[in-house]
């Protein structure tokens, strides 16, 4: 059933690029501290770098979770279920980094997304992976894709450079646990 890769193949890294959701989960150092796990419609916002490395683009949201945690101890997983087709679970485990943009690495990651410039683009998270497993997925419901909403893309266009600047001041600041965010 569920084995162990040695790195992400050209294979899998097709297979990963393709699914239109993965979720991300971190968890902040604190025995107390809240657990964030969070979906990620994958416009191609996914980028495989190489075989032990993948990138997605961070759209601006109502909380600052991945980013406070990554600061905090640099802990994540992603997590790929396949809703049709074979049934297959990949989980990618590693420690994550973000990439503002203005910053050297980000203009290097940012060419491998068409999206990289959007106005609701708060970071590139980088991810080093170190384990990669997969499992059965015969839990996973067979669920039709219809489309990704493009309701993110509206919200910040209204928005304005500016606005989502002051927004992630305001939202962005701290997370729900009061580690530093943005």
């Amino acid at each position: 059933m569920g084995r162990i890769h040695e790195r992400i193949d050209e294979h899998l890294a097709e297979w990963l690029v393709a699914q239109p959701v993965f979720f991300v989960a971190t968890a902040p150092d604190a025995p107390d501290g809240l657990v964030n796990c969070s979906p990620k419609g994958n416009r191609d916002e996914l980028a495989v770098v190489d075989g032990h490395t993948v990138a997605y683009l961070d759209q601006t949201g109502s909380g600052v979770e991945t980013i406070a945690h990554l600061r905090d101890n640099g802990r994540i997983v992603l997590m790929f279920c396949a809703f049709d087709g074979s049934p297959r679970i990949v989980r990618l485990h590693g420690h994550g980094r973000t990439c503002r943009p203005g910053e050297p690495a980000f203009a290097d990651l940012a060419r491998r997304f068409p999206g990289a410039e959007g106005v609701g683009v708060r970071s590139i998270v980088a991810v080093d992976v170190e384990r990669i497993a997969d499992s059965c997925g015969y839990g996973v419901p067979l669920m039709r894709f219809d489309r990704h909403r493009p309701t993110m893309d509206e919200w910040s266009s209204r928005k304005g450079a500016e606005g989502i600047l002051r927004y992630q001041a305001e939202r962005n600041a701290t997370s729900l646990d009061g580690l530093s965010g943005l």
